[in-house]
């Protein structure tokens, strides 16, 4: 269908409009009046979902605040709409884009929520890990208690070999597929028999998560229930629409390229994400009409080894990876194994595989978190051969020339390493040796070395961050945080501010400036220590008393902070009854060490949290009191 569209939009000086369409921009034509327009050819899907975004040297630099829909009759072959600018509604709304869950667009809405990755979750009908439907106890607590968030790590797909390694959440072999250890069996139709439960008891009995064991037998019963099953299964409706859907953003590949690594059939992969699809969509739906709200991950890296690197390898520089410079969590930098990203490529395409990634995630939850958003300012980069943290560099940045740096009489050697991607340009080292250098030149490096790593490179980053971010966020309606902590630069808070994005803020990575509204602050997170774990290392070992945990958590969620999410340890930490023992265990990850085992799981049935009159009636009245409360 040809369809001319019209708008009326005052532009300032070196303003031009486009409309998007399958998020892909048309530039349109001003004509007098302020009229701007331009004809496309469209699909009746295109029109059911588009809008219109103000240009500015290259960059959006304003969205409106939904999306139009309109609808022709069947046949139509040319047809004309006239629209209008949406603006945001609500007076005093923060944000630039309306969000899928309307209460966050609330002027003065504050909430508060709950931490929880989905393998520690338990239950008496998991098989060792938890599961997605194991959800509905932890929403029915939420819901009673008044939290409104239940955030998770990511949930997406890193099976490999069934080893240890495959525990680390954030090593995805798909940024779509969902994780099949989170599935229910008995919903595939594995027949819980005496041989069943006692292997089900024996691992669900055991304190931790045991990995691999988990993953041989869980991954053994879901490969039976296929050959018993998948046949018919397969000749359902509802995963035929889930596969025509699905197939050419994301399935096909990823199961041909499961198939492939296991040397099985790509149905059997298919067939599983169908399943686990059902199970977690049934749950988010389920937590929506609680008013609870799921918030996700969305993590920095994808793997070398992921179907998307498979399939795209265009995408991704795979002779590099990806990590973090020395900070709060390793003082030796970390090394996350993950090539980084061919933003050129990926931006001629205007981030297609970004928005796909977005827009599925949005089935399942209404607000996430930007793993290291400073990734999409710039990333720490490190050469594959070297793989040590502190080796790395910035990419992109603007490194010094040779005569930049020989004109301030300075030497390379123990100060300086080359940028292998700006031929004949040097970076500071972010640990250099100045023990050799004259008074002078200690003076005139740490000032090369500041400015280098806080300002030299702020309105650079500053706009490589929107040229992306705008066009990411414009392909959901989810709230986005970012994770903003480690060296940051001056550029980004203001980044974060005029796109909405919440920052997270916690005291013991203080940013030396007052927490603003669009934050979530947090006791801990699952790469640091628990407030009980934090207390006794301040303490000579002593126990945090559970008032004193009570009265942290009164602290944090009375503060100016949109959202206060603590991770579920932080809370059970006021119940005497309910708090773990041995809590020096209950930390989820440990950042220095790249082979950590992720193993926490909760020490008790989640089922048994709606008993807990101690623990709910508190955070009842501590969330009243802070007008945190859902629905306050």
């Amino acid at each position: 269908m040809k369809v001319k569209f019209s708008i009326e939009y005052q532009t300032h000086w070196g303003e031009n409009l486009s409309i998007v369409l399958s998020g892909k921009k048309h530039p349109m034509q001003w004509s007098e009046g302020g009229i701007w327009s331009v004809s496309a050819d469209v699909t009746a899907a295109q029109l059911k979902d588009y809008f219109y975004v103000v240009m500015c040297d290259g960059l959006i630099s304003r969205m409106e605040w939904k999306n139009h829909s309109v609808r022709f009759p069947s046949g139509t072959k040319t047809a004309e709409v006239i629209d209008k600018w949406i603006e945001c509604p609500i007076p005093g709304c923060p944000f630039v884009r309306e969000h899928q869950a309307a209460e966050f667009d609330r002027p003065g809405f504050r909430g508060a929520g709950v931490v929880i990755p989905v393998f520690s979750l338990r239950t008496g009908d998991d098989f060792g890990i938890g599961e997605f439907l194991d959800l509905r106890h932890v929403i029915d607590w939420a819901a009673s208690t008044g939290l409104c968030i239940i955030q998770m790590l990511p949930v997406t797909d890193t099976t490999r070999k069934g080893e240890w390694k495959d525990s680390y959440p954030y090593s995805p072999v798909s940024s779509f597929a969902l994780h099949p250890l989170y599935v229910n069996l008995q919903r595939l139709g594995v027949k819980a028999d005496a041989s069943f439960k006692k292997l089900q008891k024996e691992l669900n009995a055991l304190p931790e998560l045991d990995y691999p064991r988990v993953f041989k037998e869980k991954m053994s019963l879901i490969r039976k229930a296929f050959a018993q099953n998948g046949a018919k299964d397969m000749q359902d409706a509802s995963f035929k629409k889930f596969c025509k859907e699905n197939n050419s953003v994301w399935l096909k590949e990823y199961a041909e390229f499961c198939a492939e690594r296991d040397g099985d059939s790509p149905d059997f992969w298919r067939w599983i994400q169908w399943h686990l699809d059902s199970q977690f969509f049934e749950m988010a739906e389920y937590a929506r009409s609680k008013g609870v709200h799921f918030k996700g991950d969305l993590p920095i890296g994808v793997s070398a080894d992921s179907a998307e690197a498979h399939w795209h390898p265009e995408l991704f520089n795979l002779d590099s990876i990806t990590g973090a410079p020395p900070d709060f969590f390793s003082a030796d930098g970390q090394c996350w194994g993950f090539p980084t990203y061919n933003w050129d490529t990926m931006a001629k395409d205007e981030y297609a595989w970004w928005k796909a990634r977005l827009r599925h995630m949005a089935r399942y939850f209404d607000a996430f978190r930007i793993d290291h958003i400073l990734g999409f300012f710039r990333i720490w980069e490190i050469p594959i051969e070297i793989a040590k943290g502190l080796f790395g560099h910035f990419n992109p940045a603007l490194s010094y020339t040779e005569d930049e740096i020989k004109s301030m009489y300075l030497p390379f050697d123990g100060l300086f390493h080359p940028d292998p991607r700006s031929e004949g340009s040097w970076q500071p080292l972010i640990t250099p040796d100045t023990s050799s250098l004259e008074w002078w030149q200690k003076e005139r490096f740490d000032a090369l070395y500041n400015d280098f790593f806080y300002h030299r490179n702020d309105g650079f980053w500053r706009r490589n961050a929107m040229r992306k971010l705008p066009e990411l966020l414009s392909a959901s309606g989810m709230l986005a945080c970012g994770e903003d902590l480690g060296m940051v630069p001056d550029c980004v808070n203001g980044v974060m501010s005029e796109l909405g994005i919440l920052s997270l803020e916690m005291k013991m990575m203080d940013k030396g400036h007052p927490w603003e509204a669009l934050s979530v602050c947090a006791t801990s997170s699952h790469d640091s220590e628990t407030l009980r774990m934090q207390y006794a290392m301040a303490n000579n070992g002593e126990d945090m008393p559970c008032d004193k945990v009570k009265e942290c958590l009164d602290e944090h969620l009375s503060s100016v902070s949109m959202l206060a999410v603590f991770p579920l340890q932080d809370y059970l930490a006021m119940d005497g009854d309910l708090r773990r023992k041995d809590f020096m265990n209950e930390r989820i990850n440990y950042p220095a060490d790249s082979n950590h085992h992720w193993r926490y799981r909760v020490h008790f049935d989640l089922s048994d949290l709606k008993d807990a009159e101690g623990l709910n009636g508190n955070i009842r009245q501590m969330l009243d009191g802070s007008r945190r409360k859902m629905n306050n």
